[in-house]
């Protein structure tokens, strides 16, 4: 059972029950041992002589101590401290100082069901740690076919919550990056709405489209969340339309988070192949520039930012989502104080 019990440790460290990107997969080498944190959990990272991935907590369950620190030995790993090996399963198989003891043959180590997809890794932080994952449904830009796309991957020093709140904050685009790439077009004031979907809702302008940064998706499968916007291109960056991001962020503690911009563009052939140039090539320094004021930007939030805020109209998609997170949090507190199963709503 995960170690995060109360409602606003879930809401500052991440839902349970879902799907969360945790690192390029570039960032885990054949051979070695990898740590890092993630929504409140120590974890080792390792790959098989395969090359499949595996994700488990970082504790020996002998004496606890750091198997990151510790031996690859192909299929399996080794504690340094005193020799246990575990494998990818989590069981432990073999005790060298004590051949045959009660700890051989059990799983003892918790293992997170772990999936690669479009250049990330993506572990499911259960609940229950016995219980089947939700399937990993990722964003059609991200799942190969007609889009391509190119990972950008930032580690920033603050809650993942403000992240979310930039991400669904279409307007923000007018006034920070007005200077930046393609956003200096449309009006600098807009009217919004909320319309619903299966998976989420849609925030966007009522009198603009296909100009700025002019609206936002927030998408939660029940097993992954992330965003989805547009923002529109000239023909000069090349064949496919507008260039469209998903997003998802990962806390790292209650103060970090990691972000994964997946920039996106429906393109197949030759066209694909002229789009990657141009990307580059020309495009991706751009891209890094609105970023980094993002990044700017959330680094310099006070801790207490939310409790000073005074909001108005384009701030109604910034109230819904916090009031969807803190209600599936207070849901699944509840459930965790009670040691039951929990399994999320679509939204």
């Amino acid at each position: 059972m995960t170690k995060l019990q109360t409602e606003d440790q879930l809401l500052r460290l991440g839902l349970r029950d879902r799907w969360y990107p945790l690192c390029p997969s570039r960032q885990v080498r054949p051979g070695e041992l990898t740590r890092i944190e993630r929504a409140g959990e120590e974890l080792l990272l390792w790959r098989d002589s395969s090359g499949v991935v595996h994700v488990q907590e970082d504790r020996c369950p002998h004496r606890s101590a750091r198997l990151s620190l510790g031996v690859h030995m192909g299929d399996r790993i080794a504690c340094n401290y005193h020799g246990v090996q575990l494998d990818g399963d989590g069981v432990v198989a073999s005790v060298p100082g004590s051949p045959g003891c009660a700890l051989e043959g059990r799983k003892a180590l918790r293992t997170f069901p772990a999936q690669e997809h479009a250049g990330a890794i993506f572990a499911w932080f259960g609940a229950d740690e016995s219980a089947e994952p939700t399937p990993l449904q990722v964003p059609e830009p991200i799942a190969g076919g007609e889009w391509d796309d190119f990972l950008c991957y930032v580690e920033w020093d603050a809650s993942y919550l403000l992240s979310v709140d930039n991400l669904m904050d279409p307007m923000h685009g007018a006034f920070l990056h007005r200077n930046s790439h393609t956003m200096f077009s449309g009006k600098r004031e807009a009217a919004f709405q909320i319309r619903d979907t299966d998976t989420g809702f849609v925030f966007e302008k009522t009198d603009q489209r296909g100009v700025n940064f002019d609206w936002s998706e927030w998408v939660d499968t029940g097993g992954l969340q992330s965003v989805t916007l547009d923002i529109p291109y000239p023909d000069t960056a090349g064949p496919g339309g507008p260039f469209t991001i998903v997003a998802c962020v990962t806390a790292i503690n209650e103060h970090q988070h990691a972000g994964f911009f997946w920039r996106c563009r429906k393109v197949s052939g030759w066209q694909r192949d002229s789009w990657r140039f141009l990307y580059k090539n020309r495009i991706e320094a751009r891209h890094w520039q609105v970023l980094e004021q993002d990044r700017v930007m959330a680094e310099a939030m006070p801790d207490d930012a939310w409790s000073g805020e005074n909001l108005y109209q384009h701030d109604i998609a910034l109230v819904r989502l916090r009031r969807m997170l803190r209600a599936e949090a207070k849901r699944q507190a509840a459930a965790l104080a009670e040691r039951k199963p929990v399994r999320a709503a679509a939204r």
